[in-house]
């Protein structure tokens, strides 16, 4: 069976992505869910360094094989199961969802930093007064509303390439948590998309899992779980 190795569910948005994409798809896979710790010589640095040489989550193993990088992942996971539709299926749709991913992957380092994921925390006087002096930050929220109108106009909705979710939908899924968690201001059709992904029954047992995950904290080991899919 596959593995997933993440960080804790409350703060890793890259350890989403990538659960996101085998949980919402319905891939079988082993959970193993790591204490974050960015010291040197850490268990979490430690336990990572045997699998990858970046030493950050996500990362899917398969066998003897480890795969880092959400893109990655995302690729070798399509490639494994094309009967799941994880891309759209017409070429030039593939390829703008894969720009949208790149995209985020490589962009909005404002919005990044300044609102790191947090999914028990109601912060939205800070993001109130990001966007009173944060200009970059707003200029990322802007292009994130833009980018996600033009692709439900183009296509029709609900998601980013019509009726089904596809990878760019969850790509973006921890972008919605960090819009929620800061109250960000957005238009109508952007917070209903975000409803939507809110209401996808994978981010819901995500985020039900992260804010009952403080015992976890306690712990030195590794936490194992096997997800069905």
């Amino acid at each position: 069976m596959l593995q997933l190795v993440i960080g804790n569910k409350n703060y890793s948005s890259w350890s989403l992505r990538g659960w996101l994409m085998l949980a919402h798809f319905g891939i079988p896979f082993e959970e193993v869910k790591l204490r974050l710790s960015f010291t040197e010589g850490s268990e979490f640095k430690r336990r990572l360094a045997a699998l990858t040489p970046t030493g950050q989550v996500p990362v899917l193993v398969d066998g003897d094989l480890a795969i880092w990088d959400t893109l990655a992942i995302a690729e070798t996971l399509a490639e494994a199961h094309p009967d799941k539709r994880m891309w759209p299926a017409d070429r030039r749709q593939r390829a703008r969802a894969r720009s949208l991913c790149a995209e985020m992957h490589a962009g909005f380092s404002a919005l990044r930093s300044h609102c790191p994921m947090n999914l028990e925390a109601e912060l939205s006087a800070v993001g109130a007064e990001l966007m009173r002096t944060r200009p970059e930050v707003v200029r990322d929220l802007q292009r994130i509303v833009q980018m996600w109108t033009d692709q439900i106009e183009t296509h029709g909705g609900p998601y980013l390439f019509g009726a089904e979710v596809t990878i760019p939908d969850l790509y973006y899924a921890p972008v919605c948590t960090r819009i929620r968690t800061y109250g960000l201001p957005v238009p109508p059709a952007a917070q209903a998309y975000i409803e939507r992904i809110y209401a996808l029954p994978a981010l819901q047992a995500w985020v039900a899992e992260a804010l009952a995950e403080h015992d976890f904290l306690d712990f030195d080991e590794p936490y194992r779980k096997s997800r069905a899919g």
